[in-house]
């Protein structure tokens, strides 16, 4: 992994992606692409396993992949999970560049609307 990585993973997200991965059958390896969204222009998919790319994150003894193409969009973010007795999901938590969905997984970076 590059020195001063592209994406953040908190301690809640890093517990989160290590259970998914485990009852996945990959131990310690998750992937996370972005795809085109609807409310932003990012959405976040995370999936088990190493599916292609290059590790982007590293905590908690779980290593998140995502597609070396997509490295540069992630820079900067944090990727935090929130769980209630309803259901959970995956957050960016982004600086100053980005724009956040309510949703809070999909994102826009400044400069990119439109392209």
């Amino acid at each position: 992994m590059p020195r001063g990585h592209s994406l953040r993973l908190t301690a809640t997200a890093a517990a989160e992606l290590g259970r998914l991965a485990a009852v996945a059958g990959t131990p310690g390896l998750m992937h996370l692409d972005l795809l085109e969204g609807a409310c932003e222009r990012h959405v976040i998919r995370i999936r088990p396993g190493h599916l292609a790319g290059v590790p982007v994150a590293r905590a908690d003894g779980i290593t998140l992949h995502s597609p070396a193409d997509q490295v540069d969009q992630l820079t900067g973010l944090s990727l935090d999970y929130r769980g209630d007795l309803s259901g959970g999901g995956f957050l960016i938590r982004a600086g100053r560049d980005v724009r956040c969905c309510p949703c809070g997984a999909a994102f826009t970076r400044a400069g990119t609307v439109g392209q």
